[in-house]
């Protein structure tokens, strides 16, 4: 790597010309742009304005990133390319997540309600003697603006046909006791088939309230043109998506419903059971869907009248996927696109163990959330092709009442 002469005097003539510590805070920030620079183009196989046989991609620009050092805050171009991605490895892509395990960590060890767990966390940090409440308290701060921004942003100007709910749970201390939290979380496919993190709360997730609270809060929002809602039966949940998302069907995740099923079963059939019921959303067709469950339904009843009933039952629940189109059901009868959101959210949880207060849940979880959104924006491939979403048909003229009424009396 080399930077060229007239870029060598115009850092020169910046360092002469600043205190000590911009000076090192300026070399190390032109230190890294070179690197990152020279990366690009071992990637790439060219260097700006240069026109090689082994050329993979083309520069398309920057995007801003700022690099925390001990140098202080380096303000660095990320180079973007017309096709695919780059993100170069002398950075660390989480460091939003980290910042708030930090925080949450410190947080715990100030306030006296941390566990061994974290204890050993401080010590390996060697924070154990050099860290302040205000410094802490400065930390959880920043990063609270930041999740809080993107929490509340409007999504308005959208639509949102596939809407996704899901939860997962963690300790935190409340009332001085530690009990069980729900991290839920809401992500929808747009119109023209990307996925987006919508929002995400900490709270009862068997709380009927507080799922009404919670939807009516993306309906605030912006949230609109959702016309299939997919989720767990949380207690409460159904309920409130009948109550707040008018007009839109509710898809109930056969992957929990699977779960449910096999609970009532011997161990020894429930493999048999399993395979039976996963060929109903085999079928190619949406009739053929619906013949297949009463096949299966009348056949397992032979010996589990239960399982019977249960199928009967969620009939209409677990098959609403099937009034769209063929090319999404297997991206839309569960709520499996979130369990890789989810695994994050409790790899990262689990450090910390329990949490000195919802708050601290809330700041951590919404850092790997936006991560995780910035990420999907990035990416090369849709998660349903622009196409096959132009299959959708439009809203009901049920649902366009419904929208005309909130409109009208907003």
């Amino acid at each position: 790597m080399a930077l060229d002469q007239s870029a060598l005097l115009e850092v020169l003539s910046v360092l002469k010309n600043s205190e000590a510590s911009e000076r090192i805070r300026h070399a190390a920030e032109t230190i890294y742009q070179a690197l990152i620079e020279a990366e690009l183009t071992a990637v790439i196989g060219a260097a700006p304005n240069e026109r090689t046989p082994t050329r993979s991609a083309q520069r398309n620009g920057h995007r801003p990133r700022t690099l925390t050092t001990t140098a202080g805050d380096l303000e660095l171009q990320i180079p973007k390319l017309r096709t695919g991605s780059f993100f170069p490895s002398l950075l660390e892509r989480r460091r939003r997540v980290d910042q708030a395990l930090f925080a949450v960590v410190m947080e715990a060890y100030l306030h006296g309600v941390s566990t061994r767990k974290v204890d050993d966390l401080v010590k390996a940090l060697g924070a154990d003697s050099g860290i302040s409440k205000s410094e802490v308290s400065r930390i959880c701060a920043d990063l609270d603006e930041e999740v809080s921004a993107f929490r509340d942003r409007s999504l308005a100007g959208q639509q949102f046909p596939y809407l996704f709910l899901d939860a997962t749970y963690c300790k935190a201390r409340v009332n001085r006791r530690v009990v069980s939290q729900a991290v839920i979380v809401a992500t929808g496919v747009t119109a023209d088939g990307r996925r987006e993190v919508l929002g995400f709360s900490v709270g009862d997730s068997e709380d009927g309230a507080f799922w009404t609270a919670f939807l009516r809060s993306l309906k605030a929002r912006g949230l609109a043109g959702v016309q299939l809602v997919i989720s767990d039966a949380h207690a409460g949940l159904v309920t409130s998506i009948g109550a707040v998302l008018l007009g839109a069907a509710w898809q109930r995740c056969r992957v929990h419903f699977l779960r449910n099923v096999l609970a009532t079963v011997p161990k020894g059939s429930a493999e048999m059971v399993a395979a039976a019921i996963r060929t109903i959303f085999a079928q190619p067709t949406p009739q053929m869907v619906r013949d297949q469950l009463g096949v299966i339904a009348g056949m397992l009843g032979r010996q589990f009248p239960k399982v019977e009933a249960m199928l009967h039952e969620a009939a209409d629940d677990i098959l609403a996927f099937a009034a769209f189109p063929p090319a999404h059901w297997k991206k839309i009868w569960s709520t499996n696109p979130l369990e890789r959101l989810n695994k994050e959210i409790k790899r990262r949880t689990d450090v910390v163990g329990v949490f000195p207060n919802p708050e601290a849940l809330l700041r951590l979880a919404g850092a790997v959330l936006v991560e995780a959104h910035d990420e999907w924006q990035v990416a090369d491939r849709r998660y349903l092709s622009e196409s096959s979403m132009a299959l959708l048909a439009p809203p009901s003229t049920d649902q366009q009442e419904v929208a005309h009424t909130e409109l009208m009396t907003a």
